[in-house]
């Protein structure tokens, strides 16, 4: 049955399940740090201890707040061993489906080989999962030493900066000539819709029908102007202009925006 969920319904009706279902339709279906705070930066204290600074994420739908710098406890390493250890954050739905998320160092095997990360919980709550795992960092240890911490997760850039790309990429023409060269082997070509010269023009041949044209001759950027460019012809044998013949081009322009 559907139902408004941003609306006035005389009583208490909007869940944390429909908010985290449109933070994952809006956002995708993947785990993000968000572009804010320390976006959880990382700094080993000693070693046994780390501390995760302050920033947003979105796990599966689900947005958890990090208010305050957060120190959390590696068990130490053993002399001779490797480990690799996680730090996730945790999801988890309990009793009276009461849900909440931590921090958490998720333990990895010591081993005097090469070591593999833990498992984690990876079923998401948007399909049912009562506990879920964010991979934030990788904790490599090496005996009893911390090694560089790696991060695990994307940040999710916002969309200022998505407007921002979109806006400084090309204007874009593009067309089709069909018609006859002139007897020095130039064709002027209109622009569609500008009337200032373009930053760059491309043009090539177009499937034609005539092979020895095609494979013959090169068409070339002769002048660019405010309404139209030139393109002329090149005899790739005796590398003269070539003569007036019947030509099918394609051609590209893009503008700054």
């Amino acid at each position: 049955m559907a139902e408004l969920v941003t609306g006035h319904a005389g009583k208490a009706h909007a869940t944390a399940e429909q908010a985290a279902g449109l933070n994952a339709g809006i956002l995708g279906l993947d785990d993000y740090v968000l572009n804010v705070h320390d976006k959880l930066k990382i700094t080993v204290v000693s070693a046994n201890k780390v501390t995760i600074g302050t920033g947003e994420l979105v796990m599966q739908g689900r947005h958890v707040s990090q208010g305050t710098p957060e120190d959390l406890i590696v068990t130490n390493g053993s002399q001779g061993q490797k480990r690799n250890d996680l730090i996730v954050c945790r999801y988890a739905k309990g009793s009276q489906n009461i849900e909440s998320a931590k921090l958490v160092v998720v333990r990895g095997t010591p081993t005097t080989g090469t070591p593999t990360d833990p498992a984690v919980n990876t079923t998401s709550p948007l399909d049912r999962g009562t506990t879920y795992d964010m991979p934030l960092y990788r904790i490599p240890l090496d005996g009893i030493t911390i090694g560089t911490p790696v991060a695990l997760f994307n940040v999710l850039k916002p969309m200022s900066d998505v407007w921002d790309s979109l806006t400084q990429m090309p204007d874009i023409e593009s067309g089709m000539f069909i018609g006859s060269t002139s007897v020095n082997g130039a064709v002027s070509i209109k622009w569609g819709r500008h009337s200032t010269a373009p930053f760059a023009v491309f043009v090539t041949y177009a499937p034609n029908n005539n092979d020895s044209v095609t494979n013959s001759f090169t068409p070339l950027i002769w002048s660019v102007g405010d309404s139209d460019f030139q393109a002329r012809l090149r005899d790739d044998r005796s590398h003269a202009w070539g003569g007036a013949q019947p030509v099918r081009l394609y051609w590209l322009a893009t503008w700054k925006r």
